[in-house]
């Protein structure tokens, strides 16, 4: 079995940075893996997944996501991740309704450019009626709470049809019914679909069910990788959230 992500020796530098943001990461998530990546404020936890993903070039090691290499087939790559943003917020006044925001999703598949046929309506039409959102698809997505935006967004990013899901901070902002809501579609997304996640969360309350793997990150290097109840036991875990 070959492991879905492979990261090799990575370091990833911020344009008009000196120092390295990730530095010599080793990391391999294994085709059904649901990984959380933990880490204190500035431990490079997004940039692990923008690197992931191919938007932001690592500067050296080597990433490969489905056997292929990010950098050189970053779009082929994109394709079959979905990649959910940390904290999206839309003022009210935001011109797009809840079906607009669905189907943007499809636009990593078909091209940005390409008009949607019946196809991608229907598998943003499906999306939305996993998240039991369909009665919202009319409504702009300036008007909805914080849960629905993203149970909308979650919704965008599974009318994609990816195999691999990134998610930063699913969870930010969100009341406890709410994160509750939330991490059940996600677990239940996860186990119906065959998909890979890997997301980035910040409270351990939020670590899902169904997760199976912790990696530990600090000032951009991985100090720990190992099933949750061990690593939240280990003295290293403790250490890294501690000051200095």
């Amino acid at each position: 079995m070959r492991p879905v992500i492979e990261m090799l020796g990575v370091d990833t530098v911020y344009e008009g940075e000196k120092n390295a943001t990730l530095k010599g990461v080793d990391l391999r998530i294994w085709p059904g893996d649901l990984v959380c990546v933990l880490g204190p404020n500035g431990a490079g936890k997004t940039t692990l997944l923008e690197t992931i993903n191919g938007i932001l070039p690592y500067k050296m090691g080597r990433v490969t996501v489905l056997d292929e290499d990010v950098c050189t087939r970053g779009p082929k790559v994109r394709r079959q991740v979905g990649y959910m943003l940390q904290e999206h917020t839309f003022p009210e006044s935001t011109p797009y309704l809840v079906k607009d925001v669905i189907i943007m999703g499809r636009f990593g598949r078909i091209g940005l450019f390409r008009r949607p046929n019946e196809t991608d309506w229907n598998a943003a039409r499906r999306a939305a009626e996993y998240m039991e959102i369909f009665h919202l698809w009319d409504r702009p997505i300036g008007k909805l709470s914080g849960g629905q935006v993203q149970k909308v967004l979650l919704a965008r990013t599974l009318a994609k049809e990816p195999r691999i899901l990134l998610m930063d901070e699913p969870y930010s902002n969100l009341d406890y019914r709410a994160t509750e809501e939330i991490s059940s579609k996600i677990c239940e997304l996860h186990r119906t679909r065959n998909l890979t996640t890997l997301m980035v969360i910040h409270e351990l309350n939020h670590i899902p069910p169904d997760c199976n793997r912790i990696v530990l990150l600090k000032d951009g290097k991985i100090l720990g990788d190992a099933p949750p109840q061990k690593m939240l036991s280990s003295s290293l875990f403790r250490h890294a959230f501690s000051e200095g």
